[in-house]
């Protein structure tokens, strides 16, 4: 049974989003000097930058994948 392109799409926009918060928490955590207001970049960032593109990625991603 295949999976329609609609919920392939969502799932990988989801997916996608979740993936790419994980990854600007981690990255920024590590890697930003800020000292003063740290959790607001992260949080800011992550939702508003490193979500989108994973979401971006992950719907690419999604739709390419063949069985």
């Amino acid at each position: 049974m295949q999976m329609p392109k609609t919920v392939r799409f969502l799932l990988g926009l989801v997916v996608g989003y979740a993936v790419g918060v994980a990854a600007g928490v981690v990255l920024i955590g590590l890697f930003s000097g800020n000292a003063h207001d740290k959790s607001v970049e992260v949080a800011m960032t992550s939702a508003l930058i490193a979500g989108p593109v994973g979401a971006l990625i992950g719907v690419v991603a999604a739709l390419m994948w063949r069985r």
